[in-house]
């Protein structure tokens, strides 16, 4: 039930490689307007949610504006394209500015990864609520990573992209994989698009004792085991619309972690809780545009 509170109203826009979120929020309890639009060029696409925003600024109005986008993005902000979409495998996106979408809205304006995004989301209302560390992993058609730490995102010449590490590979298995850059790295091995290539058919279509899943659960548990060791998260969860709706690969990727670990350094207490340890968002799929939402929260105080 959507009913309306006293904090205060955010803009919020996912960018994504099929489709845009635009919400009108204050929180998922409280959702004014949703208006979703397709991701065709960015000359279409852009000029259609500014008029979304103008059309909500000249109504109720809001008092921050987030954007959570695909990417890579710059995120550094000395950088002279700061805000701008780079190096992406989305044509006919790399090299636009997504800060023009905050040009006279005069409310601040945050920009991060969908996947930051939608983990600062978990973390406000979600599944990762009174965690310092912790991370967002999404399997859909790419892989993507948000990982908190502190209240912060990880951040540093460019932001997180762990959704690109590479894995041991299982005995036997030389399949190339589809990451265009990287070939057989987690999401040229785990993704949506890697299941369905590799299977000749989607996901949605497969039995969970595919033996399409063996290689695509060995890949993605050792995602889970290089941020073990690297950010130390408190809690990963997994969404995406690889892992929506198939229950049964939790506890297989809850499995993989703990046999890939091999009782090193943490793995005790991550075994002791491993059901919360590694477990769906909390917001389902609402943790993508909320993560729009959550971004405009965090520019401003309390």
């Amino acid at each position: 039930m959507t009913y309306r509170t006293d904090e205060p109203l955010m803009a919020g826009v996912e960018l994504g490689g099929t489709k845009i979120v635009c919400l009108l929020a204050a929180g998922p309890e409280d959702v004014r307007d949703e208006v979703r639009i397709p991701t065709t060029t960015p000359e279409e696409t852009l000029p259609a949610i500014a008029a979304v925003l103008e059309k909500w600024r000249a109504g109720s109005g809001f008092e921050a504006l987030g954007v959570a986008s695909f990417g890579p993005l710059d995120l550094d902000d000395r950088s002279p394209r700061f805000g701008q979409i780079v190096a992406t495998p989305k044509p006919g996106w790399g090299g636009w500015a997504l800060t023009a979408l905050g040009e006279n809205m005069g409310v601040p304006v945050v920009i991060d990864t969908d996947v930051n995004g939608a983990a600062f989301a978990e973390g406000r209302w979600g599944a990762a609520r009174g965690l310092r560390s912790y991370a967002y992993v999404t399997v859909g058609t790419g892989i993507g990573v948000g990982s908190v730490i502190d209240g912060r995102p990880v951040r540093g010449l460019g932001h997180s992209e762990a959704g690109h590490l590479r894995v041991g590979r299982l005995k036997g298995d030389d399949w190339p994989g589809v990451c265009p850059y990287h070939g057989d790295c987690v999401e040229g091995l785990a993704s949506g698009p890697a299941v369905a290539a590799r299977a000749g058919r989607p996901g949605g279509a497969l039995e969970s004792d595919d033996p399409a899943w063996t290689m695509v659960v060995h890949a993605l548990g050792g995602l889970l085991h290089n941020l073990v060791l690297t950010t130390a998260p408190e809690r990963i969860l997994i969404g995406g619309g690889v892992a929506d709706g198939q229950a049964w690969l939790f506890p297989r990727l809850r499995a993989a972690l703990i046999d890939s670990l091999a009782g090193y350094a943490t793995a005790d207490r991550i075994a002791a809780g491993l059901d919360a340890f590694v477990q769906p968002p909390g917001l389902g799929a609402r943790a993508g545009p909320l993560g729009a939402i959550a971004l405009a929260r965090n520019a401003l105080p309390g």
